[in-house]
């Protein structure tokens, strides 16, 4: 756990905003963030242009499932040493390193084997890119904690790789979209699947954390010629109990509020392509939509929300990010019922807003989940803290498709996707309130010290 320091003043800010790390720090972002959408939101695109029914664009969303279970092989990461690279490179960049590699076999795979040719075949290949990104976001999520020097280095770090996370999205989500009306779907693929050398550009950048490095030692000179059952309890085990250890009673709060903080926006991501291409917008046109307006609004939302945390605290931080992500859903139901279809402009406004909301609430719980894990536990005690955001989230919005459609046989579809979106909307509440019970549990407990 890193300790509180004061407020850090703006000039101290912008100074440590100029290290080499935060360069690092960003590429690897990128390199996170390129993957994630391929397999879930612009997979809808592909899916849907290819005239894929709803219901099956939303199990095939179960690709992303694989996120939720990272927990179960991070210790494996946290613990062992990546093959060939570790001597090279240092546990944490080698397995970094591993994993871009494996993303961009998948990525150029999908690209190669097409959702027409071979359903089963690109699935496998989604598969093994979203498993191979689970792995490197637990590398990256322990190298950039275990970096971290105070609580407010952490939001810092956390702001500037919720940017190159951003920043990839809007290339994954966008330009993307401008690419595959002019090369074509398999392309697009193809060409992001190189596009990860700019990730790999980070790894071979940073350097391994000294902490990580002082950890490890300790932790194998204190099991040093014990069996095999207790290495085992070591790394499957210990960061567990340590986590509930540290925290007592209110672990229990705080992985609910967790597992609760972005369900609207991952109960919206399935349904998003579809209802681009339903509302009947081009293909490069919502590409320029969301790499302009979005590119705006994402960079914007992630720096306000990582500029904040340091100046207000993680907690209050998080709790306005819990009220503004799902509040800007009901911008989305006023496009499905504006007069006659949204314009250009008006769309971009809107995308504007939900990446604004979205990018500060990502920083926001990015950062405060960085505060919670300890030093040398670091890989699984955050992939615990990611996997519980997601699983549930992940799993319902299996059915989000079916949801729609259903709501489609008593509704036309825009009134369908309009239901749909203020039921979202609403789900947010639980994670309003599980917010504000944890920033007073946090204020509180600072204030009696």
């Amino acid at each position: 756990m890193l300790a509180q320091p004061r407020a850090p003043s703006w000039a101290e800010i912008f100074i440590a905003l100029r290290q080499p790390r935060m360069l690092a720090v960003a590429l690897l972002g990128f390199g996170s963030g390129l993957p994630y959408l391929l397999t879930s939101l612009t997979l809808g695109y592909w899916l849907r242009q290819e005239g894929i029914a709803l219901a099956t664009i939303g199990f095939i969303s179960w690709v992303g499932m694989v996120y939720s279970f990272k927990v179960l092989w991070a210790p494996m990461v946290d613990q062992v040493d990546p093959p060939f690279l570790h001597r090279l490179l240092g546990r944490r960049r080698g397995w970094i390193v591993l994993a871009q590699i494996a993303v961009s076999t998948g990525l150029i795979g999908m690209g190669v084997a097409g959702p027409t040719a071979d359903l089963a075949i690109f699935a496998a290949f989604a598969v093994l890119t979203a498993f191979a990104s689970t792995v490197q976001d637990i590398s990256i999520s322990a190298w950039r904690i275990e970096t971290a020097e105070s609580r407010s280095d952490l939001a810092l770090l956390a702001a500037v790789f919720q940017i190159g996370h951003r920043v990839a999205f809007v290339v994954s989500d966008a330009l993307i979209l401008i690419a595959a009306a002019f090369i074509g779907w398999p392309l697009s693929y193809i060409s992001l699947g190189f596009a990860m050398s700019v990730g790999l550009a980070g790894a071979l950048l940073a350097k391994e954390p000294a902490l990580r490095v002082a950890a490890a030692v300790a932790a194998d000179a204190a099991i040093a010629g014990r069996g095999l059952f207790a290495r085992i309890t070591n790394a499957f085990v210990e960061p567990f109990l340590t986590f509930f250890r540290v925290h007592g009673k209110a672990a229990t709060l705080i992985l609910a509020m967790v597992g609760l903080y972005r369900l609207t926006d991952m109960l919206m991501v399935p349904m998003m392509a579809p209802f681009y291409v339903d509302l009947g917008l081009p293909t490069a046109q919502i590409g320029t939509i969301r790499g302009t307006f979005g590119m705006v609004g994402t960079v914007g939302g992630v720096a306000l929300g990582g500029l904040l945390a340091v100046r207000w605290g993680l907690e209050r931080t998080l709790v306005v990010g819990s009220i503004v992500a799902p509040l800007t859903n009901f911008t989305y139901v006023a496009l499905c019922l504006w007069p006659g279809g949204p314009s250009f402009e008006v769309v971009g406004v809107v995308v504007l807003i939900e990446n604004l909301a979205t990018g500060f609430a990502g920083a926001a719980s990015v950062a405060y989940m960085s505060a919670l894990v300890g030093i040398g536990f670091a890989a699984t005690q955050f992939a615990l803290l990611s996997s519980v955001q997601s699983m549930f989230g992940k799993f319902i919005r299996g059915f989000s498709g079916t949801a729609v459609e259903w709501l489609g046989t008593s509704f036309a579809l825009m009134e369908a996707y309009a239901i749909y979106f203020v039921i979202t909307a609403f789900l947010g509440v639980p994670a309003i309130l599980l917010s504000i019970a944890c920033a007073k549990r946090r204020l509180s407990s600072v204030t009696d010290v």
